[in-house]
């Protein structure tokens, strides 16, 4: 028996194939994540402890309450973005372009957690701020995408018409527009961050998608080393960069949601999705589920059958009515004879009959 004709017997559900598929791909993301980040964070703990023993022989008055409350104060230091080097103050993570950049990132659902307000109101504040925020970044972001979708389709449809090549001018459109939005939002972040930051290459790129894809770790967080100085626009590119990549990857990703819908649906129609309605009249030679209208030309070619049939009925309905007037008129004249008939006829009566 093939495997076709086993999905037909069984008539497993789409949403029960896709939540096996779902449940199977984040086990196999967290054995690959166990595999790769277990034995190095043993080794981190293992690192961790010789340093503390370490720290607790070159210093013997610092017993174990000491370094706790040591780290306690290197803790907060870091939750406010004050420099522990030196003895010198800075203004902390609460600054006007970092509290902008944090506005960003919540009204954006990313939400590093390296920065989060502290008193009641800043809290209550930071509710309502996001509750109205968030949808409002959602239209936004959408509108934007939109935007740049219409672009492309017009640079699109300008190159159709000198190329006269439909597909082909499609996907190097499309081709140009993913790297273009790869080197904009990926390539020249990275070697900003390298360069301001001091991370690698890896970590600017990882910290890129992190930050573009609303994960938002917060293990790498740019423009908040309290031990750096940063120039007054870099606040301002990060932000912008956080809102157009924002829409730029969102369009990405339902561009990949379409794509994997496509293929949820060819699937079904191959493996035996259809009802028993489908089977009926595949059995006659028609197939509703393949016979998909997928360019938009077909479409129009449709509509102008379509178009042409209505035509022929109507010039058809008018050929019915021009025939049923023209009997019309010739029972009007059949009538007309009989009543001149009637009336020869009484002209002819004999006098003596009346």
């Amino acid at each position: 028996m093939e495997i076709k004709e086993m999905f037909n017997m069984t008539r497993v559900p789409t949403i029960l194939i896709l939540g096996v598929v779902y449940v199977i791909y984040v086990l196999i993301g967290g054995v690959i994540f166990w595999k790769l980040e277990g034995d190095l964070g043993q080794k981190d703990i293992s690192l961790l402890l010789r340093s503390k023993n370490i720290l607790l022989t070159t210093y013997p008055c610092l017993n174990q309450d000491g370094l706790e409350a040591v780290a306690q104060v290197v803790q907060d230091a870091s939750k406010i973005g004050l420099s522990l080097k030196g003895n010198y103050t800075t203004d902390g993570f609460w600054k006007f372009t970092s509290s902008a950049v944090f506005a960003a990132t919540v009204v954006t659902t990313i939400g590093y957690g390296n920065m989060s307000p502290s008193s009641d109101a800043g809290q209550i504040f930071c509710v309502f701020f996001a509750l109205f925020g968030i949808p409002l970044n959602v239209v936004v972001l959408n509108r934007v995408g939109k935007y740049m979708l219409a672009i492309e389709r017009n640079i699109s449809d300008f190159l159709e018409k000198k190329t006269k090549r439909r597909r082909c001018t499609r996907f190097f459109v499309h081709l140009v527009s993913y790297l273009s939005g790869t080197v904009l939002f990926f390539i020249v972040p990275m070697i900003v961050f390298q360069k301001h930051e001091g991370w690698t290459y890896s970590q600017a790129i990882y910290y890129c998608f992190i930050t573009l894809s609303t994960i938002g770790f917060g293990d790498f967080v740019a423009d908040s080393n309290p031990d750096k100085e940063y120039p007054e626009w870099y606040s301002i590119l990060m932000a912008s960069w956080i809102f157009f990549g924002l829409a730029w990857l969102a369009l990405i990703i339902n561009h990949s949601i379409d794509i994997l819908e496509r293929l949820s649906k060819h699937f079904k129609q191959r493996w035996g999705g259809q009802g028993q309605d489908t089977k009926s009249v595949s059995a006659d030679g028609v197939n509703p589920d393949t016979d998909v209208v997928d360019d938009v030309d077909d479409v129009a070619t449709v509509a102008t059958v379509d178009d042409v049939d209505n035509v022929d009925n109507i010039d058809n309905v008018d050929n019915v009515d021009n025939a049923d007037n023209e009997d019309n008129v010739d029972n009007v004249d059949n009538v007309n004879d009989v009543i001149e008939v009637d009336e020869k006829d009484e002209i002819k009566t004999p006098p003596d009959i009346q």
